[in-house]
This record gives structure tokens, sequence and C-alpha cells, in this order.
């Protein structure tokens, strides 16, 4: 029988790279680039060949073996696994490079920052220390040579070879026989006695010395070239003449070397030091001082290396989030090192986090991620936003914080392209409509329709043509003046989705009312946006022929291509106004304050001024805005409501029930709450998204609000706010007078919006129909009497003490 020794290499869980060896410390270790085989993780492997009469050397690298197995410390080269034979020695450790290769690649990218050269050298400074101070264990080999660097720039002592003790067990120090190591050892130990040697770290710190000026300098010709500091930075200067001075006793201890670098205005007295001695120690600090370290680290990541944000910072921010409590201020530089990473990287140590995230209930979490949601969209699947983070997003619509409202409107821009049509064209479409007619804060208001109108190319053909007509239309008659220039934006920049019957029909009726709006701002968008549509309408009155190419896109697939219309000509909405939300925000972040007024230009002299614009901000009992037909019998077309608010909600209206009290003005606002909430529940058939036209019946307006306080001096209106219309003249302005009719309406009706005899109509309407109510009621009245009359007949009068029986 036959038996078949096994290969001990070949059974090794770790195989060495087919590319050439990176060298290695003088001497016979020579280093391979490595990987593990069960994972593909990439390690670095020592190997020493062992051969005939060479005893001496194999036992200085069966020693250095036996060291780096057992000495354990983040700045000493890691250890992970070894292989001796009679033929070989195999040590692996985590993946490095030589220090000398590593400062060669990055001087040829633009060469090292003082910042990481600084780190580096704590590192080595601070292994000695551990070795001298904590071991009693001489180095004996410190150079360039002996320093590798893993893939965080983390520098590792390494060259073990030499190494003994500095107690006196274990004999001295073992013979070099290397001689490009002879002229890194001190002067003293030229002395054959040794008797000038008084310290037992001093042969160290003059070989860190060397090593100072080596990486400062390139390599070192000579001893004698170590009197020239050269290019050593001048804070570094004085604590490095200390170490290569030629007396022994004056060469410091490692600690108190690392102790004077890191005074005020020393070379290691820097953002970078301070930050990665945190990272180590950031597992016993307290909550408070890691919330202060990551609030600052932001600001501090622009000037790191990016290998140490990748794989030092990185996972420090993980373990933050998914072990400590560091919340919402790791988001920021969580994101910002996430730009090192590629897709796959990001995919897997990001996203899952990101999704974690918006599961919370933290606010200052949300309103951050909503904030830096442009950084990380495009690493997000359809899936992974429709199924995990739409859900959770949504909720901010109903949050009672005006930022959170805002910020989500505001990702939607990002988030529209991946959702899918029930997401998109029915749940967002009923939040849409929601903030539209029914929040406090018109800037707000304005944003939704701008956000509508550059998401409109992602609609379905059926949703847009339910949708963007009216919602558009509504924002025209919005009280705040920028809501209503963001829908005539909204018009223009989805001019390409319309028919030319809803042109002519539809649309120009109502951006034809505008041009006599009391601002000039609307009035001018409105100028704008009626030549072009009239212009389309021209082309085609002269050539029929090009109807079809006009209405090309009418009852296109949602395209995203689309889009970019939008994005141009309502641009401003966002950056403009959202800097007045942001203004009304900051003023008060806990409670909106009940009326905030809107910025405003001086009045032009010679003209009147116009009534103070106010924008309500908590209102009571908010309602859908008011729109009047215009040119139709309102009795003709009462059973198609058309306003967003008619929708059944659902989930909406429970999750705030203090917005279903609405007030009925044809009872006065008088209606108990029981009143209010079942006339609600009464919905007509016609209430659903095929019923939003501009022509709809609107029972319900703002509510009467207290008489308002005149504005702070200087507080400038929103009709002489410049909201990035053109700069005002100092003409007179013809429709001025509207604004002086528009404020004396005010003071006989606060929810009136100009001058239009509305009252009238809605007298008769209220009139007729409590008339009718009355005429029924009597009706029902007498045909009860009657009934009661013929059944009394029937059984008679009843005797006294006899039992009714039926």
């Amino acid at each position: 029988m036959w038996f078949f020794a096994r290969d001990p290499v070949r059974d090794f869980p770790f195989e060495l790279s087919p590319d050439p060896p990176e060298g290695g410390p003088p001497g016979p270790w020579v280093l391979h680039r490595g990987r593990k085989k069960a994972t593909g993780s990439p390690v670095s492997i020592f190997v020493y060949d062992v051969k005939p009469g060479a005893d001496e050397q194999t036992q200085v690298a069966k020693a250095a073996f036996k060291r780096l197995k057992t000495l354990r410390h983040p700045n000493i080269l890691a250890y992970i696994d070894g292989l001796e034979t009679d033929k070989c020695l195999h040590v692996v450790t985590e993946a490095v490079t030589p220090l000398k290769m590593y400062l060669k690649e990055r001087a040829e990218a633009g060469g090292l920052k003082e910042l990481e050269l600084s780190w580096g050298l704590h590192q080595i400074v601070k292994a000695l220390s551990f070795l001298v101070n904590d071991c009693s264990l001489i180095h004996n080999n410190v150079c360039m040579a002996a320093v590798f660097v893993d893939r965080a720039g983390e520098w590792k002592l390494g060259g073990l070879d030499y190494m003994y003790s500095s107690q006196g067990n274990g004999g001295g120090p073992p013979r070099k026989g290397v001689p490009e190591l002879e002229q890194y050892d001190p002067p003293e130990l030229a002395d054959g006695s040794g008797r000038a040697v008084r310290e037992k770290w001093s042969a160290d710190m003059w070989r860190l010395g060397c090593l100072i000026w080596e990486v400062f300098n390139g390599s070192l010709p000579r001893a004698a070239a170590l009197r020239n500091p050269g290019k050593i930075p001048k804070s570094l200067v004085p604590h490095y003449c200390e170490l290569v001075g030629a007396n022994p006793k004056v060469r410091p201890n490692p600690a108190r070397f690392l102790q004077n670098c890191r005074a005020p205005g020393g070379f290691m007295n820097n953002r970078f030091v301070e930050t990665n001695l945190f990272l180590e120690e950031i597992q016993i600090k307290e909550p408070a001082e890691k919330q202060k370290f990551f609030q600052e680290l932001s600001k501090s990541l622009d000037s790191f290396p990016e290998d140490f944000c990748r794989h030092k910072v990185l996972p420090q921010l993980l373990t933050a989030f998914e072990f400590g409590s560091a919340g919402a201020v790791v988001l920021t530089p969580l994101f910002k090192v996430g730009k090192f990473l590629n897709a796959e990287e990001y995919q897997q140590k990001i996203i899952p986090v990101v999704v974690k995230m918006f599961s919370s209930t933290d606010r200052a979490m949300r309103i951050r991620l909503l904030q830096q949601m442009e950084q990380f969209i495009q690493y997000l699947d359809e899936p992974t936003v429709n199924t995990q983070i739409f859900p959770h997003v949504v909720h901010g619509f109903l949050d009672t914080n005006p930022a959170i409202r805002e910020q989500t409107v505001k990702s939607m821009l990002l988030l529209a392209p991946k959702l899918n049509e029930a997401n998109l064209n029915v749940e967002l479409m009923k939040h849409f409509a929601r903030l539209q007619a029914k929040d406090e804060q018109g800037p707000i208001r304005c944003n939704t329709t701008v956000c509508l109108g550059k998401i409109g190319s992602y609609l379905s053909a059926s949703t847009r043509h339910r949708v963007l007509t009216s919602a558009f239309s509504r924002a025209t008659k919005d009280p705040f003046a920028p809501s209503r220039v963001a829908g005539v934006l909204g018009f223009a920049a989805t001019h390409n989705l319309y028919s030319m019957n809803d042109c002519a029909h539809k649309i120009l009726p109502v951006l034809c009312g505008l041009t006599v709006d009391p601002e000039k701002s609307v009035r001018d968008q409105a100028f704008k946006a009626i030549r072009s549509f009239l212009s389309k309408l021209e082309s085609v009155s002269e050539d029929p022929t090009q109807l079809a190419e006009v209405e090309k896109d009418v009852h296109a697939a949602s395209s995203p291509g689309m889009g970019g219309a939008a994005a141009s000509w309502a641009g401003w909405a966002v950056t403009g106004v959202s800097s007045l939300t942001s203004k009304l925000i900051r003023a008060h972040p806990a409670a909106a304050p009940a009326e905030t007024n809107v910025p405003q230009r001086p009045t032009p002299e010679g003209l009147p001024a116009p009534a103070p614009t106010l924008v309500p901000a908590t209102p009571a009992t908010p309602g859908p805005w008011e729109m009047q037909e215009e040119g139709t019998d309102t009795a003709d077309d009462s059973s198609a409501a058309d306003r967003w608010d008619d929708e059944d909600w659902g989930s909406l209206e429970e999750a705030e029930s203090v917005l279903v009290q609405q007030e009925d003005w044809s009872t006065g606002g008088q209606a108990s709450r029981a009143g209010q909430t079942s006339s609600l529940d009464v919905k007509s058939p016609e209430s659903d998204w095929s019923s939003w036209d501009v022509e709809g019946s609107w029972e319900q307006g703002w509510q009467d609000p207290s008489p308002p306080e005149p504005p702070p001096e200087g507080t400038r209106l929103a009709s002489e706010y410049n909201w990035g219309g053109p700069e005002p003249s100092d003409k007179g302005d013809p429709f001025a007078a509207l604004s002086a009719r528009r404020e004396t309406g005010a003071q006989l009706r606060p929810d009136s919006w100009g001058d239009d005899n509305w009252e009238g109509l809605e007298t008769e309407s209220r009139q007729g129909k409590a008339e009718l109510a009355r005429k029924k009621r009597e009706e029902r009245r007498r045909e009860m009497e009657a009934k009661r009359a013929e059944k009394k007949a029937a059984k008679g009068p009843m005797k006294l003490g006899t039992r009714k029986l039926d």
C-alpha cells in the first residue's frame, strides 16, 4: 500500500499572488501579495526559504515569526496565520505596502501632506513606546524598510528579526550581518565596550531620527547627512535634533517624545491626529463627546486622505449609528465619505443604513435625510424606493413642522422617476392635492405647485389630463402671489401635455384673468404664457396638419425626458420661495406664527399703498381655496364639484382630525362638529380625480380670521417683493388701483379676493336652499300628522288603565 505525504503549502488556506514580490525588509524575507482561498480577501505573505548552511539566518527568521505571532498592538504589523516547514516559513499578515514604495506612489500622485506624515510617525513612536516601556523590548531595526502601510494609510511597525530583551535575559542583540542596516546604528555602538549606552531606548530613538530624515529627504546616504535637517518641518526640527544628538543620555523616551510633539504648536498637534486619537478611544467616550465629535467631523473630512476616510472613518460612522446613539449627526459625514466609494461599495455599506434611517421617528434624522437625498438617490433601486423608503417619506406630508413638509415636497423631485404607478399617480397626488388646498404655509403651497410641474412628465397620460389643468388653475387663485406665478409657470412648463381644446377652453381663460392681477410679476408671467399658447394655436390654425405633431405628447406614456422644460421654467421657486419658508421656520421652529408678513417692495411715490398681504400660518380651521365659476351657471355644474379636498383621503383625514372641521358657508359657519363630520362623509359620485376642473363649485372658503394686526415698520409686502420678475420701475403702475380696491374689500370681508360682487350670487343661493329645505320640512310634518290622525281614528280612544299592545 502506498502512502502519499500531504503538501502543507498546498493545504495552506492562503495562496500567493502571481504578481512579482514587493520586496521586504533587508534580509531573507520576501514580501508577496496574497489572498485567502475561502473569501478572496487580500493579505500579505512574508516568505523565507530555508537554505543549507544558513542556520543563523534561519534562527533569526524563526525568532521573528514567534515575536510577530505573540505581539499584539494596533501599531504593530498584525499577524493572521503562519506556516513553518523544513523548507520554508510563511507569515500571513494584514494587507500592507512597504513604506518606501508607498511614499514613491504618493509622490507621483502629488505627495503626502504633513497631516498624514505626522500621524504616521505618531504611530511608529507609539509602537516603540509600547515595546520599550510596556514589554521591555528593544526593536533594534527601526528604519524605513521595517515600516509598512495598510489600506487606510495607517503605519505599522514590522521587521522584528533583531529584537531582544532590554533586561538582559535571552542574550544580547543578535548579529545582523546586513551591511544596509549598519548605517542606522548609533555612534556609541562603535565603542565595543558599550559603556556609552546609558538608556535602553537610546539606540532605537537614534534610528527613529534616521527614519524621520528619510521620510522627508529620501534614502540616507551616510550618517553625516543627519546633521542637515533638509526638508524636515521647522516645528519638528528641535525634537529631531534631540534624537540624533551624540549624547545618548539626552535622547528622550518615546513617550516623552510624543508628549513634546503634541504640545501646542508641535508637529503632531493638529486636527488629523486628534481625530485619529478620538476614533481609537471612541468606544469609551461619553455620548455628548461623540455628538460633538461627529458634528465637527464634516468640516475636517475635506482635508483628510481619501483612504483614511473610506477605511477608518466610515466603519466608525457605521458602528456609531448601528450600536451607538449618534443619531442624525452621523449623516453629514457619512454621505461625505460615501463620495469616495464606488457603486458596489455604496450599495453594500451605505444603502442598508440609509434604508434603516428612513424608518426612524427622529425628526432631525428625517429632515437631514431629505435634505441630502441628492447624494444617494442614484444608488437606490426602484423596489427599495417603493417598498422601504416612500411609505416612510409620505409621513412628512402630514408633519406639523413646516420644514419637514417643505423638504418632503422637494424630495419628490428625486423620488418621482423611481416611483411605481400606484405611488406616483394615486398616493402622491392625494398628498399634493391636500397640501395645495389646505396647507397654511403659502411657500409650501407654492413649492407643491412647482414640484407638480417638474414631475408632470412622469405622470401617466390619464393622470396628467385629470390633475395638471385643475392644479395649476387652483394655484392661480391662491392669495399668495408666488403661488399664482408658480401656477402660470406650471402651465408654461407643461405646455406640450395639453390638447389644443384644453389650451383654448381651459387654460387661456384662466391666464387671461391673471392679466389684471394686482401683482405685476403675475401679470408679466401671464402675458408670456398667453403669447406662448396663442402662438401654438395660431400655428395649428395656419397649418392643421401640425396638430398631430403638436399633440404627440398629450397621450404619450410618462417620459423622463420631458421634465427638462419644467426644471428651467420653474427653477426659481425652489431657490427663491423656499428661502422665505426657511426664514419662517428659523424664526419659529416649534410652531408657526398666526400670521406671517411677506417681504414687499416700497410703494412708488404718488400711488396708493397696497394692502398688506399676510401669509396665514396656522389658522384654526383651514379651508380649501375659493374659486368662482366664470361665464357658466353654477347650478348646471354643481353636480361635478371639482375640488381636490372633496376626495376621500381615508387615512389622511384620520391622521389630522383637526383639518376636518370645515365651516359650511350655507349655514353661516354655525354647524356643529357632528354636522360637519357627517357632511364630509357624504361624497358626490363625481368626486373623483376625473372631476378636477377649473370651473368647479367651491362652496367652502377661507375662514374669517381675526382682524390682522398692522405689519411691523419696514416690512415689505408680497406685492412689492421681487420674486424673480423684472425690476420695479419708477413709472406708475396702472393696476395699482386694484390693490386699493383689494384693501377695501379685505376690510369688509377678510376672505374676499377682490372686488368681484360674489355676495349677491351667494345670498340668492343661500336663500333658495333655505326656502327649499323649509318647504320640505313643512311637507314632511304635515304627512306625519296625517298618519298619526289616521291611526288614532282606527283604534279609537284608549281606556284608562288599559295597556296598548301594539
